[in-house]
């Protein structure tokens, strides 16, 4: 079995071992993605290559229960926006999940204690089973500040807390749905200080689409700040990448991003073409840790990527796929 501390301890030296250790264990625990693997007549004994893993289709989540144990401790459900038979992802381990986005988010702006931490994602408190309203409850709870928490409209409220709390010299990170921090920042002219907005996406249906560019735009334009974050991530995953600003995501060093052809998904691309976007999420050691999404993008040299939109004909999903 991996232990955690191996995965969140990993570099560019041990990465590709690691993996591949990954990969024998969850071909010989999770029966679903043996099969996978099976049908495609691709096994550890015959893979050498890391782009040559098998990369078990998003959409099994919805239709498979993906996972290595027999028991778990919480079960994921996706946001969704309509009836559509939602993806579930069981967790075995929420320690893992737990130590991932901590360490993650601290290696990208430190503790939360040295933050005012303010969740705006009224889609995501409808769905108790979220994996980010998890991440962030606790992010809000880690920042042991009474000023913290969670926020249904209020916009008002809102706006005049993160102006007080400016005024007194505190740092503040708001998590915010798309259409939400849109609602929020309407018919305002503000000059935020020591605020990041981290952006999740989605319009829910509740806004005209915009593509995120647009959108950053817009959000700058109305608060007076350089840049706006994005956080990357979905319920099929342990692991988020982050952006602070320019559409560039970078991810944690037991996550890594391969562009596949979306005309033989087979095939990953070595250089910087666009495709479909797969990824590594070591995270994931007990449900499965090579996922092909249905979500188009761009790798960069230094493993840092840009999201360019849906795949034609796959599902709107929540999170972080406002493009």
């Amino acid at each position: 079995m991996i232990i955690a501390d191996k995965i969140f301890n990993v570099d560019h030296k041990n990465f590709q071992e690691i993996t591949f250790d990954i990969f024998q264990f969850q071909y010989k625990n999770n029966p679903v993605y043996k099969s996978y693997c099976d049908l495609l007549k691709k096994t550890p004994a015959n893979i050498k290559e890391i782009s040559a893993i098998p990369f078990l289709p998003i959409s099994f989540f919805k239709s498979h229960t993906v996972m290595c144990a027999k028991k778990y401790d919480k079960v994921f459900h996706s946001s969704g926006t309509t009836n559509e038979n939602l993806s579930k992802h069981y967790v075995s381990d929420i320690n893992i999940y737990e130590k991932s986005f901590m360490k993650n988010f601290m290696d990208n702006y430190g503790h939360p204690k040295d933050f005012v931490i303010l969740g705006l994602l009224p889609n995501y408190m409808e769905n108790k089973n979220s994996s980010l309203i998890y991440m962030v409850d606790n992010l809000i709870k880690l920042s042991k500040s009474n000023e913290s928490g969670f926020f249904l409209g209020q916009y008002d409220f809102i706006i005049e807390k993160i102006k007080n709390l400016c005024k007194g010299n505190k740092k503040v990170i708001l998590f915010g749905v798309s259409y939400a921090l849109l609602d929020l920042t309407e018919n305002r002219n503000l000059n935020l200080k020591n605020t990041i907005i981290i952006e999740t996406g989605g319009m829910k249906g509740r806004r005209k689409e915009m593509i995120k560019k647009e959108l950053h735009e817009t959000l700058k334009q109305r608060t007076g700040l350089k840049k706006i974050h994005s956080e990357y991530g979905m319920t099929e995953l342990l692991s988020q990448a982050y952006s602070k600003g320019d559409g560039i995501f970078s991810c944690p060093n037991w996550m890594r991003i391969l562009i596949r052809d979306i005309n033989d998904p087979n095939f990953i691309y070595s250089n910087n073409k666009s495709g479909g976007i797969n990824i590594i999420d070591l995270a994931n050691v007990n449900s499965c840790s090579f996922i092909a999404t249905e979500d188009m993008g761009s790798l960069h040299k230094n493993g840092s990527f840009e999201i360019m939109g849906r795949i034609d004909h796959s599902d709107t999903r929540g999170c972080n796929l406002l493009l």
